[in-house]
């Protein structure tokens, strides 16, 4: 049987129909241990690419849990804290009430009330504990020296979109994982608008003018 594989392997032969001649050729000879051996070892590796891509979903995944416990833990600490106290810490790090605002989901004026002594709901009191702790826990990892303006820093350049975008949108842990430094900025385009290519795509184009200078001009 296997020879006869092997003949017929070292006898197919393929035409073309050019409709007016059928030239052919010859596969090349290919003794079957060595076609046996060359199926098993791509096999081989393919199983090792499946056990790899396991094995990083997996560690991926228990990164994620480390990294969300740390920050409810975080929360949690900080939370006991005056709301006044809390803004304030937002505040020294140089992000502006309306930044804020936008990633706590609500009004400047209503900053503005807490800030002056006025109770905040339980959930408002959560929402400002979890966003001082993401600061603590961004700053605790060393690699974000200037917290604020990294979250109002593009995560890729040409697009407008920042970490307070992200925030804003409740895309919270995915600001946490893409700080951490554990995701890269086109992952992280993707997971929060997956058509974002297209969606900010840029009417302009740069080129090169007569005089060597880059500039810029509409396409189309």
């Amino acid at each position: 049987m296997t020879n006869t594989i092997s003949a017929a392997m070292q006898q197919q032969t393929y035409s073309v129909d050019s409709g007016t001649a059928t030239p052919s050729f010859t596969l090349p000879t290919i003794d079957m241990p060595t076609r046996i051996s060359a199926l098993e070892h791509t096999e081989r590796t393919g199983n090792l690419v499946t056990k790899v891509t396991r094995l990083n979903n997996d560690v991926r995944e228990t990164h994620v849990e480390a990294l969300t416990h740390e920050w409810r833990v975080l929360t949690s600490q900080r939370a006991v804290g005056r709301v006044q106290d809390l803004l304030q810490v937002l505040a020294d790090q140089g992000f502006a009430w309306r930044d804020i605002a936008r990633m706590l989901g609500v009004s400047v004026p209503a900053i503005q009330k807490w800030r002056k002594g006025e109770k905040a709901s339980g959930e408002n009191r959560h929402r400002i504990a979890s966003l001082v702790a993401a600061q603590d826990l961004i700053a605790s990892k060393g690699r974000i020296q200037e917290i604020e303006s990294w979250f109002e820093m593009p995560v890729t350049e040409g697009i407008p979109v920042t970490p307070i975008d992200l925030w804003a949108s409740g895309e919270t842990f995915l600001v946490l994982e893409y700080a951490s430094g554990h995701l890269d900025p086109e992952e992280a385009l993707t997971r929060f608008d997956p058509s974002w290519r297209t969606t900010y795509e840029s009417p302009f184009e740069t080129f090169r003018g007569e005089d060597g200078q880059m500039s810029i001009r509409s396409k189309g």
